[in-house]
């Protein structure tokens, strides 16, 4: 798989690389991570089985998004290919391992990319993942529609089709129509955003592993919110840019149920537990 890692990157740089120093990178998700040099570049390489290879391109596409709407610092994807056995994905290395974290901008600059409001439905022009769950992204024209059925309703099915029911899905649907607010501007999203995805290069802020589409700002900082809250001078730049909205505790608890949700699916577990204690939180 390695020479055609090589090759790839070869090709896409219409110049010869070879790596000469290969280091394996802790990760959060199954994929393997590498960082592997020469003695001019480095790359970020994911590896993953073979099935991988559309989430992978579906990734890049998230990238090419958050590059072209957003002014957080984006590595550029490289290549991305296959071996008979794995699929891989080459990203630009951005040394992160030195810098000190300005969390003030990175407030600042999701906020600016939550304004742009040039999209007029919700969802995206095509299905992506995130982590390594499908996540459909029929467009709609309602917010509650697309949240409650795409997000909700698909984990919650996911769920059932391991014969766990953790609540009737059409009513439990039909509920989270109702308590959302049905008079959002889309902004483009992350979609996966916290901690673990953020870090800075020097001191500018930079986003890994996207799983992007249309909706509610607020989804990105409910996410944000939900295990490791980030620090108060992310909160105070976003709100110098664009002020936070009235608190809303349902809302926000029905936005962090679907990574509850996403959770329970990959790791079941305590994250089950999770997952009732949650609905039970919203239907009361």
């Amino acid at each position: 798989m390695w020479n055609m890692v090589n090759q790839q990157i070869s090709s896409a740089l219409h110049s010869d690389f070879e790596f000469t120093d290969k280091k394996q990178l802790a990760s959060h998700n199954k994929e393997k991570l590498y960082k592997i040099c020469d003695d001019k570049h480095a790359y970020l390489v994911k590896v993953d089985r073979l099935t991988a290879l559309e989430r992978f391109e579906a990734q890049a596409h998230s990238l090419d998004l958050l590059t072209r709407d957003s002014d957080f610092m984006i590595g550029d994807t490289i290549t991305i290919g296959s071996s008979l056995d794995f699929s891989f994905m080459v990203l630009e290395w951005l040394d992160t391992e030195q810098s000190t974290p300005n969390w003030h901008n990175c407030g600042a600059l999701l906020a600016k990319m939550h304004q742009r409001h040039e999209q007029e439905m919700f969802g995206l022009e095509h299905d992506n993942y995130i982590q390594q769950v499908l996540q459909p992204n029929q467009w709609h024209k309602k917010w509650e529609t697309f949240f409650a059925e795409d997000r909700i309703g698909w984990q919650l099915q996911l769920l059932a089709e391991k014969g766990i029911m953790l609540v009737n899905i059409d009513e439990f649907v039909a509920l989270i129509k109702t308590l959302l607010p049905h008079h959002v501007q889309p902004s483009l999203l992350h979609g996966h955003f916290w901690s673990g995805n953020i870090a800075f290069n020097q001191d500018k802020p930079c986003l890994f592993n996207p799983a992007c589409y249309y909706g509610d700002s607020e989804v990105d900082i409910a996410m944000a919110e939900l295990y490791t809250p980030l620090p108060v001078a992310f909160y105070t730049g976003y709100n110098t840019v664009k002020p936070a909205k009235q608190e809303r505790t349902l809302q926000k608890a029905i936005y962090q149920l679907y990574p509850i949700l996403l959770s329970a699916n990959l790791f079941a577990g305590d994250y089950l537990y999770q997952a009732k204690q949650r609905i039970q939180e919203i239907l009361k």
